[in-house]
């Protein structure tokens, strides 16, 4: 059951490098992640998927020195679009047609729709609601890699403006905004590995209205 995954899961602190993910299940998360949902069905993110021990180890120092980027065995950077356009809403558009049959007028109104709603908004405006659409599908990651019992730990901690460069984002119209390692805990040596889940009282957390 998910309850169960989600309860097993936690922020692994500590990565065993000697373990790699199995290809197979890196798929299976990366299958979920491409199907989170996201406003209007855009997905305006890309996600790198790092591998390379060098560029790890740039990203390490971009992430004040934190381990998981070197342990891990998979590093994705979640990179949201950093403004909405008519041409990233057209390339939208036409995949949508071609996975349906075409692109039918009700498919160009809607899309159309989108683009007077989003386009000439403000880049800052933009990317921040995409940077919320990949956060959407990083949730779905962690779930993902938790039912492949694979550890993660989604990060924050770390320099975007680094990240941009070590990874040539900026020259591709994206921001980071997330990280996420995937990997195996280490038998010893993380202090959370052995401590109870704490979430909130649901008589605090929730509020039912009617």
């Amino acid at each position: 059951m998910l309850i169960d995954h989600l309860n097993w899961r936690y922020a692994t602190k500590k990565m065993n490098p000697e373990k790699s993910v199995p290809e197979d299940k890196i798929a299976a998360i990366l299958d979920a992640l491409r199907l989170a949902p996201t406003s209007s069905g855009l997905q305006p993110f890309e996600i790198m998927i790092v591998t390379d021990p060098a560029i790890r180890a740039e990203l390490k120092d971009a992430s004040y020195g934190q381990a998981q980027l070197v342990d891990a065995s998979h590093v994705l950077v979640f990179a949201a679009w950093d403004d909405y356009t008519a041409e990233r809403i057209d390339m939208v558009r036409d995949e949508t047609g071609a996975g349906r049959g075409g692109v039918t007028d009700q498919i160009k109104a809607y899309y159309e729709n989108l683009k007077s709603n989003y386009v000439g908004r403000g880049a800052d405006v933009n990317f921040e609601h995409a940077a919320r659409q990949a956060y959407i599908a990083l949730g779905v990651a962690l779930a993902a890699a938790a039912e492949q019992r694979v550890d993660a730990t989604p990060m924050e901690g770390f320099d975007p403006k680094a990240y941009d460069a070590i990874l040539g984002l900026r020259e591709k119209g994206l921001n980071s905004v997330v990280v996420l390692p995937l990997g195996y805990r280490a038998d010893a040596g993380d202090w959370l590995a052995d401590q109870p889940k704490v979430r909130r009282d649901p008589a605090i957390l929730f509020s039912r209205v009617g």
